[in-house]
This record gives C-alpha cells, structure tokens and sequence, in this order.
C-alpha cells in the first residue's frame, strides 16, 4: 500500500506547533489527543499510561496492534515508538513531527499485514526532559518482567540535504559518515546489533542507510545516546534510533526555524516506506 502524501502532509499540519509542558501544555495535550485518535483511526486499541512529571502527571500513548492468529498474540511485542513534545521555544517539525507522522503512516499500513506478534505504537512524553516518558514505560516493562522484541525509535527523521558537506561527523564515531546529508543513520548499541542488522537490511532498498552499533550502551559516544531508545538500552532490550543526525545536519535543530517548509517531504517518505519494510521483517508472518 503506498503512502498517502496528503495524509502525511496532514498530520504534520497538525502536529508542528510549540509543544511544551510549561510554555506550551494545552498544545501538548492537544498532541497526545490527536494521536489517541489517529491510533484509533487506524484501527489500534489504544491506551495511555499516566506518569508523574513535573509535579504533576503525564501520559504516554500506545496504540497496539494483535496478531489473528491466537498463537502469535503473546510473542514479545516489537515496539515502533517517536516522541511528541518539543523544546521550548520550537515548533518541533523535524524534532519530532517528522517521526509521528512516520509512525501514523506505517500504523495505517499494518491493517493490511499479516502479524506474527505485536505491534505497539507508542507515543512518549517528555523526551526533551530527561526521556521521562520512555523512562517510565521501559521501567514499567521492566517490573513486569516483560519481554520485547526490539524497539525502533524514530528520532527526527524529516531533514535531508543533497548538497556536498551538508553532513557534520560526530566526534568519535568509529566508521566513515558521508559528508552528503541524505541518508538516515540507524543506531543500536551490543546488545542490539542483530535487530540493527535486520532493520538497516530491510530499510535500504528505500533510501541510503548508515548504521553504526555503538560499544556498550553508548557511554563513550555520548551524542548516540540522546533519545528514548536509550531508556530501552538501559534497561536491558534492544532497541534501534532512527535519526537524520538532528544538529549534525539540521541547522534548525531546537529553534523557532524548525518548520515544515524545512522538512523533505520525500525523505519523509522514503523513511515511512523503509519502516514499513522493517516492520514487515520483524513482526510479518507470510499469509496462510
């Protein structure tokens, strides 16, 4: 099934705009609502789980999606997840529009799949202040004594660039980085590298992918730690960011510039029509 431009075009319209816990939180809430709705839409049954934050409480959203087969429905989960808050000040369409919009198209996608185990969508609060929402779930898991298949984190995804030395390197990372800011980066530390290399395979039929499995759980490649997939790391799953690089290729990086006009909507594309393949390869059964 190919993807719906205009609905892309869509959700980011709705989703770019300043969403903040202190300057901005009727914005956020409004996120969090229209993401509840678009995972229902989509056919997912949808909860939310409620955190304290801030002095106060925050929610995180899931939409999942159960294989028919009765079998498959207690595999572990594979999780597709991107945050919804932004910085201060940022409209946030690269961080993180961008990805929301990836995981609202794949999610539509999934309704036309065979499963082979779950899928949960999730949505996390609070990445901008101290992945408090992707810390409290992955604890939540942790408690329960839960396993997982793998986590892929989309971590701004909207910003590409075909022209030379558009790409900064980030210092100490350990392969070669094209200087051409047109490919997306899929990053997973030890104990992901197998799910790095089943989503990197998947993904590059679609787009040019760089993908880089960090010693440990990134302690000494500190700019590989900087999103919810880290809270994964830390407890022990595996788990997969991918990300356009952010502040190493987007000069609008955490400021009021981070705009739709920004973004490329193609890449967008390519990205959702490579996540889609992954999902395929990590959680697809062949029809009977």
């Amino acid at each position: 099934m190919p993807i719906d431009r205009n609905q892309l075009r869509e959700d980011l319209q709705a989703l770019v705009g300043e969403r903040h816990p202190i300057t901005s939180p009727s914005r956020l809430r409004q996120t969090e609502a229209y993401l509840h709705r678009r995972f229902s839409e989509a056919g997912l049954t949808v909860t939310t789980q409620a955190f304290p934050a801030l002095g106060g409480t925050s929610h995180n959203v899931i939409g999942t999606a159960l294989p028919d087969h009765k079998s498959f429905k207690s595999a572990p989960p594979l999780i597709v997840a991107a945050h919804f808050d932004t910085v201060e000040g940022s409209p946030g369409a690269d961080d993180n529009a961008s990805a929301l919009t990836v995981i609202l198209q794949v999610a539509r996608q999934v309704r036309t799949m065979t499963l082979a185990r779950p899928i949960c969508f999730v949505a996390f609060n609070l990445e901008e202040e101290d992945l408090l929402g992707s810390q409290a779930y992955t604890s939540l898991l942790r408690r329960n004594g839960e396993t997982i298949h793998g986590a892929i984190v989309l971590e701004c995804v909207g910003y590409a660039s075909h022209q030379p030395n558009s790409q900064k390197i980030p210092p100490g990372v350990p392969i070669a980085v094209p200087t051409t800011g047109n490919f997306l980066a899929i990053i997973g530390n030890e104990r992901s590298h197998h799910l790095t290399g089943s989503v990197a395979q998947a993904m590059k039929p679609h787009l040019p992918i760089v993908p880089l499995v960090v010693p440990g759980n990134g302690e000494k490649l500190p700019d590989t730690r900087r999103s919810d997939h880290t809270s994964f790391w830390e407890q022990g799953f595996p788990a997969v960011m991918l990300t356009d690089t952010a502040n190493f290729r987007n000069p609008h990086y955490h400021r009021p510039t981070d705009t739709l006009e920004t973004l490329n909507l193609d890449f967008i594309v390519a990205v959702a029509d490579g996540v889609s393949a992954a999902v395929i390869a990590l959680a697809g059964s062949p029809a009977t």
